[in-house]
C-alpha cells in the first residue's frame, strides 16, 4: 500500500462573544432579513479585544490532539505544525511556532500558510506532502482567522459576512486504503484576480507608513458579485476533477463540506454538481464566514451533531483570495469529538 496521510483527530473553537444580525442592525443600515436572504447567516462569533488568532489556534489544536487521543486510546502528538491564516498575530514572525510552543510540542518545525479561505486545503496538501515523503509522521494542521480585526467597522457588507474561529485536524502516516486517508487533492490559483479579495495596503508594495493611505485601503474588501460567480465555477470544477481522479460519482458522496462563504454559493455549487442540498454540511447560519477555519469548523460541527459517521464519502472544496481554490476527498474514519 502507498504511504498516505490519514485523518486522526479533529477539533474547533469559537470565541464566546456572539454578534447577531439584530446587533448589527442597531448600529448599521441593515436588517436581519437583508443579511439572511443574501447570505444565510443569522449570527457570527467575534473575538474580544486582546484575543488573537494564535489564541484560537492553540485551543483548536489542543482539541484536535484530544480527539486523536480519544479515538486511538493513546496520547497524541505532532512532529510538524502548519497554520493556515490571513490574520496572523503580527506581520513578523509567523504565528505557527508560537502556537506549537504553547501546545507543548517542543522544537518541531512550524510555519504559516496564507491562501485566505482556501488556506486549510493548501495546508492539508502541504501536510500530505510532508507525510508522503517521510519528512513527518504526524502533522497538526490548524486553520484560524480573526477577520473582525481587519474589517471596516462601518462596512455593513463584510461585517455581516465574516466571523472569527479556528479548526484543526491531526494527520498521521498510514496507508491509502484505510478510512481517513486523503485520496486526492486538486489546487489552483490565478494571481490576475488578486484584487477580488484583498487588503490593499499594509504590505511591502504599499506600506502604511510614509504615505497617505485612505481608510478603505487599510481594511479588507471584496468584490461580492464577481467572487460569487468565480467561487461557484472554481469550487464545482475542482470538485469534479477530484471525483474523476478517485473514481467517485456525485451520487456516491455522503457529504460535501464546502467553504462556508455564503449559503447561496453552497447551494449554487450543489446545483452545478447535481448534488441534493441535504448532503451539504453547513453551519454558516451560526458562525458566518470564518475564512480558512470554515471547513475544519464545519467538520468538527458535523462530528458533534452526528452528521458525519464512519465510512461516509466526503468531499471538501473552497475558493479564496489570491485567487485560490481547491478540493479534496476522503472516507470519514469515525473520530471521537473533543470536549467543547
Amino acid at each position: 500500500m502507498t504511504r498516505a496521510a490519514v485523518l486522526a483527530g479533529v477539533g474547533a473553537t469559537l470565541p464566546p462573544r456572539v454578534v447577531t444580525n439584530d446587533d448589527l442592525a442597531r448600529r448599521l443600515d441593515t436588517s436581519d432579513e437583508w443579511i439572511r436572504t443574501r447570505t444565510g447567516i443569522r449570527q457570527r462569533h467575534v473575538v474580544d479585544p486582546g484575543t488573537a488568532t494564535g489564541d484560537l489556534a492553540v485551543q483548536a489544536g489542543r482539541r484536535a490532539l484530544e480527539s486523536a487521543a480519544l479515538t486511538s486510546g493513546q496520547p497524541a502528538g505532532a512532529d510538524l505544525l502548519i497554520l493556515a491564516t490571513t490574520t496572523p498575530d503580527r506581520p513578523c514572525p509567523a504565528t505557527a511556532p508560537d502556537v506549537a510552543a504553547r501546545l507543548g510540542l517542543g522544537g518541531i518545525p512550524a510555519y504559516d500558510v496564507n491562501a485566505v479561505c482556501t488556506g486549510f486545503l493548501y495546508a492539508l496538501a502541504a501536510a500530505e506532502g510532508h507525510i508522503a515523503s517521510g519528512l513527518a509522521e504526524q502533522v497538526l494542521v490548524v486553520a484560524a482567522d480573526t477577520f473582525s480585526t481587519i474589517l471596516d467597522p462601518q462596512d455593513r457588507t463584510t461585517l455581516a459576512v465574516f466571523g472569527d474561529g479556528a479548526g484543526a485536524v491531526l494527520l498521521r502516516a498510514g496507508e491509502r486504503g484505510e478510512p481517513g486517508a486523503l485520496l486526492d487533492m486538486r489546487l489552483g490559483s490565478d494571481g490576475t484576480r488578486a484584487d477580488l479579495i484583498t487588503v490593499r495596503a499594509g504590505g511591502s508594495a504599499r506600506p502604511l507608513h510614509g504615505a497617505d493611505v485612505p481608510d478603505e485601503d487599510r481594511y479588507f474588501s471584496m468584490s461580492g458579485r464577481e467572487v460569487f460567480m468565480e467561487a461557484v465555477l472554481k469550487m464545482a470544477g475542482s470538485s469534479r476533477a477530484v471525483l474523476d481522479r478517485v473514481g467517485w460519482d456525485v451520487a456516491d458522496l455522503d457529504a460535501v463540506v464546502g467553504h462556508q462563504a455564503n449559503l447561496r454559493i453552497l447551494h449554487a455549487v450543489a446545483e452545478q454538481l447535481d448534488l441534493p442540498r441535504e448532503r451539504l454540511v453547513a453551519n454558516i447560519d451560526r458562525v458566518g464566514n470564518t475564512a480558512a477555519a470554515s471547513i475544519p469548523l464545519a467538520l468538527a460541527d458535523a462530528v458533534d451533531s452526528g452528521q458525519l459517521t464512519k465510512g461516509d464519502r466526503v468531499l471538501v472544496t473552497a475558493y479564496g483570495g489570491g485567487a485560490t481554490w481547491g478540493a479534496g476527498a476522503f472516507e470519514w474514519p469515525g473520530l471521537a469529538p473533543a470536549a467543547p
